[in-house]
């Protein structure tokens, strides 16, 4: 179906729809004021793609490394914009923007014109570990003339480098990810912000409001620096207010149609944006989308002529376990203090007074050294040298380790925010869309200092303290003696465990070590599967070519310093990292990759143990990686070996093990079940000493289904859920069972409501998910579990 009416969806549709879609449509049911829309699915987007002809060729182009990633981004945008809508679709969409116009708030000699707003709605959007804040496109003010183009944009943005990198980063693969576009009437906003139901940082019960003049836009992108508003949610009343100087806001140009960045009038730059009433409805209305979610919520917000309308709510994805308070936070302000008092521009207001904003003096450093202060959007500290960014084309200048200092942070800049020690902004807000990325990277920011970019030097050293809004002279003194001497693999330090709550495991898969912290705070008992194969990747060349240029040393402190990462962000929780298994096409692509052979069907070709085998100096290598971690201590760590097919497969890579200095007997170890062979054959596996097993269920579904799952005309074939394979993973569960053999899953079924009760059912001991996936289906898991006891009392 090529369009869906907002009213009509429900979170179970988010794939069909995408996250923000789906919020929306939740949020109408529950009787909330959305504006009214409608929604071209993402599967119109992906019949677009096919129909055409040009998926292929995008998706091939973005198998790039980093160097190549601007170049394959833009290609991939141009395709997609310069690509005509087929008919069928483009008569349905402008069909249901007649609709729309029958709804619509509009001018009354000009029905059939609605302005809309048209917004990006990606399937991996808005999730709870993940906001994707920032990365897809939205365009305000549209109208017919112009409406498909607009789509297409918004299609295409899923193909902006800023998109393509935080997928990257955050393990998402780019043909997994759809989008759907939200075409919904447009809210001409005489005020707008963002409203956190929790703190973000601390996820304390104390709600933040950020407002400005216009549309909210200028706040969510950090073009402008907001009003700002901590407020006790039971009372309803403020605790502590920055009013900030809001020089320009966005609006409507009532000559253009336009969307534009207008002067405020200076009656209005310091005056207060919302009143007291409004801040009890804001707060009424956060209590009422939590209470519909359960959980914080992060809720964009317009008023207009008085009427309050909601625009988007997501999960708050930033909260950290551990500073999940039942309290109100106290602040300086409510003690008396003045926490913001010398923030050039801004004032501290206590309990929702209206002071007069006054002027401090920006020029001069204050009294305790600092340099500049802001609001904080990210907490942490760092130092760094100071990189001021005055063009996106010189974001490439940031390097590990800086101050990246700007007028505001855009999503176009997560690239360089990545690389930086710390942020520093003129402009914007704690809620902006770089503010909610930075928080989830870990990455200190400071935003609203008005005076940064003046006052701090290209070079300077600075130390910023994200907690506090202030950015200081200088850096820590560092023993340099004692970083010469550091060894890359200490003891571990001993880290309090989490809870279970769950008898069956649930656990996470990872592939990129930068996302350890965030899948650790997820709440998973362990990670099921770290794929190392992206640790290599990532070198841009092959095992033997990166031995060749820099030595086996080098390669295993690679693999050593990828899994130690993760080991530590987890630990004592298990990490299984799973040996190299990447196909030869993956290979073909770096550097030393001219000889890889050229396979018809490489998944069903030379990779896991099979090259391993063959290969085994660089399986050594990787073995020698294990020995170091385990000999420093990280008894958490897991050794999981790939495409196993029988007993003799495991008795080569066990004997290799003991070469390097590996005893099986005291590591935890464990196979791969891909193969209907090995399921078939466990018995004789796990006689070679094995700890634990792990279905890959895409490879074992395509092996016992004979259909290759990139096929497109046999891929409607491939069901995880056939009777053939469920039967394949019982057996071997049963099996395993009786011989004290741990059982786990960590394909992409792992996921799957129905797939998940049936492992429950069968007793396996864990069930390892995406990062997106894993607080779903620790819930389902725990729902299986109780009926199973239920069931077993009565």
């Amino acid at each position: 179906m090529t369009v869906l009416w907002i009213g009509d969806v429900r979170s179970a549709d988010i794939d069909t729809v995408g996250g923000k879609a789906a919020s929306l449509g939740e949020l109408t049911e529950a009787g909330l004021p959305v504006p009214p829309g409608f929604v071209v699915t993402a599967e119109t987007y992906r019949t677009f793609l096919e129909t055409t002809g040009i998926g292929s060729e995008i998706f091939d182009a973005l198998a790039v490394d980093d160097d190549g990633l601007a170049e394959a981004a833009e290609r991939a945008r141009e395709l997609v914009v310069e690509t005509p809508v087929p008919e069928a679709v483009r008569e349905e969409i402008l069909a249901a923007y007649g609709d729309l116009g029958g709804l619509a708030d509009t001018e009354p000699d000009d029905q059939s014109e609605p302005f809309v707003a048209v917004r990006s709605s990606a399937t991996a959007e808005d999730l709870p570990d993940a906001s994707f804040a920032g990365q897809y496109e939205t365009i305000l003010n549209v109208t017919e003339e112009d409406l498909l183009d607009r789509v297409k944009e918004c299609w295409a943005s899923l193909f902006s480098e800023r998109a393509v990198h935080y997928r990257n980063t955050h393990g998402f693969d780019h043909d997994d990810v759809d989008v759907a576009v939200v075409v919904q009437q447009m809210v001409d906003a005489d005020k707008s912000g963002v409203m956190f139901t929790r703190h973000p940082s601390t996820g304390d019960r104390q709600m933040i409001v950020e407002s400005a003049w216009g549309l909210g836009e200028a706040v969510v992108s950090g073009m402008v620096s907001p009003d700002h508003y901590e407020i006790d949610p039971e009372t309803a009343t403020i605790v502590e207010s920055t009013i900030a100087d809001k020089k320009q806001q966005m609006i409507k140009d009532p000559e253009t149609g336009e969307t534009a960045l207008q002067p405020v009038g200076d009656e209005r730059r310091t005056e207060r944006v919302v009143t007291d009433a409004e801040i009890e409805r804001l707060v009424e209305l956060g209590r009422r989308v939590e209470d519909h979610y359960g959980e914080p919520q992060d809720v964009e917000w317009a008023l207009v002529e008085g009427e309050l309308f909601m625009l988007q709510s997501r999960p708050i994805t930033t909260i950290s376990e551990a500073g999940d308070s039942e309290t109100v936070q106290e602040t300086d302000a409510t003690q008396g203090g003045d926490e913001t008092a010398g923030r050039p521009g801004q004032t501290a207001v206590d309990g929702g007074g209206d002071q007069q904003v006054t002027e401090a003096d920006a020029d001069s450093e204050t009294d305790d050294g600092v340099l500049v202060r802001g609001v904080s959007a990210s907490p942490g500290t760092a130092s760094g040298e100071v990189r001021l960014i005055t063009k996106l084309d010189h974001l490439d200048q940031v390097t590990e380790g800086d101050v990246l200092v700007s007028t505001m942070t855009t999503p176009d800049m997560v690239p360089a925010m990545q690389r930086a020690a710390a942020i520093v902004t003129d402009e914007g807000g704690m809620t902006s869309h770089s503010a909610i990325v930075s928080r989830e990277m870990g990455v200190p920011a400071i935003v609203g200092t008005r005076t940064a970019t003046d006052v701090l030097k290209p070079g300077q050293q600075v130390t910023v303290d994200g907690e506090m809004g202030t950015v200081t002279e200088g850096g820590p003194e560092e023993d340099e003696a004692a970083a010469e001497e550091y060894d890359p693999v200490e003891s571990v330090r001993p880290q309090t465990p989490v809870k279970p709550m769950t008898a069956t495991e649930v656990k996470v898969n990872l592939s990129i070590p930068e996302a350890a912290e965030r899948a650790a705070a997820t709440g998973a008992d362990g990670v099921g599967l770290l794929r190392m194969e992206h640790m290599v990747i990532s070198l841009g060349k092959t095992p033997e070519q990166y031995i060749a240029d820099h030595g086996e040393n080098a390669f295993i402190d690679e693999l050593v310093d990828g899994v130690r990462t993760v080991a530590e962000a987890f630990y004592p929780r298990p990490v299984r990292a799973r040996t190299l298994d990447a196909p030869t096409d993956e290979f073909r692509d770096l550097q030393g990759g001219s000889d890889e052979p050229h396979e018809h069907n490489p998944m069903l070709g030379y990779r896991g143990i099979r090259r391993s085998l063959d290969k085994p100096a660089p399986f050594r290598c990787e073995l020698r990686a294990f020995k170091r971690l385990f000999d420093a201590g990280y008894d958490n760590v897991e050794l999981m070996l790939p495409l196993v097919n029988d007993a003799e497969d495991v008795e080569r890579a066990k004997l290799l093990m003991e070469e390097v200095g590996i005893d099986p007997a005291k590591s935890r170890w464990g196979v791969m079940v891909e193969t209907p062979a090995s399921a078939l054959l466990i018995e004789e596996i796990a006689a070679e000493g094995i700890d634990f097993v792990s279905f890959g269920t895409n490879d074992l579904t395509q092996y016992t289904l004979a259909v290759d799952r990139n096929n497109e005309h046999v891929v409607d074939r491939f069901d995880e859920l056939h009777p053939g394979v469920l039967s394949l993973i019982e057996t071997t569960i049963e099996t395993c069972r009786e011989l004290g053999v741990d059982t786990s899953i960590c394909g992409q079924a792992a996921s799957k409501s129905d797939m998940v009760d049936f492992l429950v059912e069968q007793g396996i001991s864990s069930i390892s998910a995406n990062i997106d996936a894993v607080r779903d289906v620790q819930h389902e898991v725990k729902r299986v579990e109780q009926k199973l006891l239920l069931d077993s009392v009565r």
